[in-house]
């Protein structure tokens, strides 16, 4: 994942305040715990000689209540004159921690990558649909703004829905067949209406998931009328309903299953890549001071590293990823053949690149 956003706070001279907190408010006692858990972090960096100041802004970020639902966290990383980075968390940091130190601490907040995705969720009915954008700095796909303006919403405008008519129905002959053909038409030109507008915010925004909910019958309608590849993406979500909140319940419950579903694909996609360029000598290293060596010739492409199992030069690798341009992607605990826990693909190699066979690289047993 390419993390532009946090290469400036890496070039501001230290020190540098780091804050990974859980800010989740799912039951009554959570904001009382928010508040100890903060106070203790509070004292810790005062003690590290964090500006009170600077503190009480962080607080006041901290302990504000947030509209996102659900599980989540912030990341706040500061000079002692200003913020620099205020991120929402898709899910709460495996870690909290406040540090104070000549370099933001990266380690929690990088964690969380596999769960930065953008979804765009499509509920829809015979009439149209309901858009909802969740991008990673909004977690939340019920609340706040989306980015999508008048997209969020599309009537497909033609209004002959029903197939149950005062003048329709097989016994009524002819009549009957045309209002029932004119209603087949109404739902097709409302599908290619909402096909219109998402094909359109696939190319704008892009975002990693697509998923579709809603009227059975509309959704295969709108299927038919997305293009292939954008068909092709579709993941179907049963229990979504049009104007009803789905912040809670079996359809939240299945939005989250699925979501889980593809970040476990996506990682594993991932490090099954990392082995595959390993085992036919391809661009890619594996360990921590090749991974570093390839770092400082800005040979890397991508930077991946195992979240439960990381060498204790991961704060200098994460940093030396993200000041040149290297995407960054977490693997889980269990991800196999990364030798010392850390990886890299590769923009280029050459002849003064490490072996890329994980057995020959050291005589170390645990890169085996």
């Amino acid at each position: 994942m390419k993390l532009p956003w946090l290469k400036p706070a890496l070039e501001v001279p230290g020190p540098l305040t780091s804050v990974h907190i859980d800010t989740t408010r799912t039951d009554p006692h959570a904001a009382g715990e928010l508040e100890a858990r903060w106070g203790r972090m509070r004292s810790t960096l005062t003690v590290d000689g964090a500006p009170a100041p600077l503190l009480d802004r962080i607080e006041e970020t901290v302990l504000s209540p947030s509209p996102i639902g659900g599980r989540h966290g912030r990341t706040l990383l500061a000079s002692d004159t200003e913020i620099l980075v205020d991120r929402v968390l898709p899910a709460p940091p495996l870690t909290e921690s406040a540090r104070r130190g000549e370099h933001p601490q990266l380690l929690p907040l990088l964690q969380l990558t596999p769960f930065a995705v953008t979804q765009l969720l499509i509920v829809v009915d015979r009439a149209g649909a309901d858009l909802h954008l969740r991008a990673p700095d909004n977690p939340s796909i019920a609340h706040g703004p989306n980015d999508l303006g008048e997209d969020a919403s599309v009537e497909g405008g033609h209004d002959e829905l029903h197939k149950a008519h005062a003048g329709g129905g097989t016994q009524h002959g002819w009549r009957g067949s045309n209002f029932e053909a004119r209603v087949e038409d109404s739902w097709d030109r409302n599908a290619d209406a909402v096909a219109g507008t998402v094909e359109r915010i696939l190319r704008e925004k892009d975002p990693d998931m697509l998923m579709l909910s809603g009227d059975v019958r509309a959704i295969g309608l709108l299927k038919e009328a997305l293009g292939q590849d954008a068909r092709e993406r579709v993941i179907e979500v049963p229990g979504g309903t049009r104007g009803v909140a789905f912040d809670r319940g079996p359809f939240r419950e299945e939005l989250v299953r699925v979501t889980e579903e593809f970040v476990a694909r996506r990682q594993q996609d991932l490090a099954e890549r990392f082995r595959e360029s390993q085992a036919r000598d391809g661009a890619s290293v594996g360990g921590a001071a090749e991974v570093s060596q390839a770092l400082t010739r800005g040979q890397v492409e991508e930077l991946m590293f195992v979240t439960a199992n990381v060498p204790d030069s991961i704060e200098h690798l994460l940093r030396q990823a993200l000041l040149t341009d290297a995407a960054v992607s977490a693997l889980p605990e269990d991800a196999e053949g990364i030798p010392e826990g850390v990886g890299a693909l590769l923009r280029w190699r050459d002849g003064t690149t490490p072996s890329n066979s994980i057995g020959s690289m050291t005589g170390d047993s645990r890169r085996e």
